[in-house]
């Protein structure tokens, strides 16, 4: 069975993108790669044999999903994630960081700190932190908050209101449980509106707290000798500062378990705002191994792709395509448009002229329009397939027009075609 490795092939000559190819006990993936995300072990409307037809190479499911339901034992008892889903590729999972804050609220609701509680907090030093969901009232049926202390995160679960808490010995657990080839280490989430002095305190936890995943990733390598080995990539955090940035990978890098082994790779994670992302995945990147692959967590949009790729992002995941498309939202080569407006009503072309997708070779515009009018459970199927397809697709010219040395006129050619004005049709 092959080991977790990492090979970089290419680079870019004026810039840090690069491609490579990543080998997981369950298959390779060549990047730089997009990872759709499977929340609960499953892209919503779309089959794990229809992702593989459409070209994606891996699959992100969450640890905080499966964790409350059906639990990290169950998956592990059907033989892992891959066994479960019938997903014979590599698969991601994420640590549970982000829905702990978003979601442990007990609310459907991401969080939302206001900086006078953020200044508060940093100023006196307060711990627990204490987080509200955007209600802004106490949430659950305990009436308690999202509490965050120097060794985990109590939460309460969005499905029945119960308390639940997360360490990064829990969040380990639960992932090698869920036994994905890529694991993430446990790490504390904040915002943009977080002071300064707060992104340092979180800064020092969140190394904490990867240093005892690092430990118990060893320790729990060395215990499941029945299952392949897990990769577990550290998470660099230190919101929109460079020096935070920096001095959080390297002091992720310089972490050591026992036996002496470190990460096997990085994340990028945190607040990034939209216009600085390329700037702050470049500050990471400079200060990372050349021989480690980097993933950045949680990526929407074609540019964010190019800016992610170019300043030397291997591999990163997010959930919008497949999101926008059960609302109707349709990616093409001339931007995102509206599928279920009333000029796709009598349109009989497909989606996007020249897509290869399953949706564009059978189906029209008209047809969508139809299903989503008439609230049909096919309209979100289509829609996503088309989505995941044209994401994946896309990224896949980005590795080949580096290692064919034309990302540049490819990157100004979609970039300024997708962009050219907005689709309203």
């Amino acid at each position: 069975m092959t080991a977790f490795g990492f090979e970089p092939l290419l680079d870019l000559a004026t810039s840090q993108g690069r491609t490579g190819i990543i080998h997981t006990p369950h298959g390779d993936i060549a990047t730089p790669a997009f990872t759709p995300v499977g929340t609960k072990a499953t892209i919503k409307a779309v089959l794990p044999e229809t992702m593989a037809e459409l070209g994606a190479q891996a699959l992100l499911a969450n640890a905080y999903h499966l964790f409350l339901q059906p639990g990290s034992d169950i998956v592990d008892e059907a033989g892992g994630l891959s066994c479960f889903m019938n997903w014979p590729g590599p698969t991601f999972t994420d640590s549970g960081g982000f829905q702990v804050m978003s979601l442990g609220s007990g609310h459907k609701k991401v969080i939302s700190m206001s900086l006078a509680d953020s200044a508060r907090s940093a100023a006196d030093g307060a711990r627990p932190r204490e987080i509200y969901s955007s209600s802004g009232k106490s949430s659950g049926k305990s009436g308690k908050l999202v509490q965050v202390d120097d060794d985990g995160v109590t939460f309460t679960s969005h499905l029945d209101g119960g308390r639940r808490r997360f360490t990064p010995e829990i969040s380990m657990r639960i992932q090698h449980e869920l036994g994905a080839d890529i694991m993430f280490c446990f790490d504390e989430l904040t915002t943009l509106s977080d002071p300064r002095g707060y992104q340092e305190l979180s800064l020092d936890r969140t190394t904490s707290w990867a240093q005892r995943c690092l430990d118990e990733h060893v320790r729990l390598t060395a215990e499941r000798t029945h299952r392949p080995y897990q990769a577990l990539f550290g998470v660099v955090q230190g919101a929109h500062y460079e020096d935070l940035r920096r001095k959080a990978v390297r002091d992720l890098v310089a972490l050591r378990a026992a036996d002496g082994s470190g990460f096997d790779g990085y994340g990028i994670g945190g607040a990034l705002e939209k216009e600085n992302l390329g700037t702050i995945v470049g500050w990471v990147c400079e200060e990372l191994p050349v021989d480690k692959p980097r993933h950045l967590l949680g990526i929407s949009e074609p540019d964010d792709f190019f800016a992610a790729i170019e300043n030397g992002s291997d591999t990163f995941d997010c959930v919008s395509p497949a999101r926008v498309a059960r609302n109707a939202a349709l990616y093409t080569r001339s931007g995102r448009f509206n599928v279920n407006t009333a000029a796709n009503r009598r349109n009989f072309g497909p989606v996007d002229e020249g897509c290869d997708c399953y949706t564009c070779t059978h189906y029209t515009r008209a047809y969508l329009h139809h299903l989503f009018k008439s609230k049909e459970i096919n309209a979100n199927t289509l829609a996503t397939i088309h989505n995941e397809r044209f994401i994946v697709r896309l990224v896949d010219d980005i590795r080949a027009s580096i290692a064919g040395g034309y990302f540049a006129d490819l990157k100004a050619d979609f970039l300024g075609r997708y962009y050219a004005r907005s689709v309203a049709r």
